[in-house]
């Protein structure tokens, strides 16, 4: 291979990440959560997933009067973040016995932005901003 196809092939590897940087961008928009509306669960963790780029707190709740049951997937921002506001990766194991407080998905399926995370047997009480703590620069 010669020096000129070398580059020229690095060159568009350089370009198609460029492109890609829109994409990792746009997955901050929260258009999908109702922030205007804070709704409460009450149920059991089933996974709580301390990952990249957004932490995922599963939670099963069962059937109440006149609701379904099912299970919720709560967005929390990053590990990063929650590590800054005292979180842990062992904040919950499936199991525990939580109370939620989340600003639900626009499409009424059973999901939210977690704002606050109660364990029952413990009383430890786990806060989040999902918006406020997505802001470039937070220390």
């Amino acid at each position: 291979m010669t020096i000129q196809v070398l580059r020229s092939r690095a060159l568009a590897a350089v370009l198609a990440c460029a492109g890609l940087t829109g994409l990792a961008a746009a997955h901050h928009s929260f258009a999908m959560f109702e922030f205007s509306k804070q709704i409460s669960i009450h149920g059991t963790v089933k996974e709580f997933q301390w990952t990249n780029p957004h932490v995922v707190l599963w939670v099963d709740v069962p059937a109440a009067a006149g609701e379904t049951a099912g299970t919720w997937s709560l967005e929390l921002t990053s590990p990063g973040n929650l590590t800054r506001t005292g979180w842990t990766r062992r904040a919950f194991a499936a199991g525990d016995e939580v109370i939620i407080e989340l600003n639900p998905l626009r499409n009424g399926k059973h999901g939210g932005a977690l704002v606050k995370a109660t364990q029952v047997k413990t009383g430890t009480v786990f806060n989040t901003n999902l918006r406020d703590m997505e802001k470039p620069g937070l220390k």
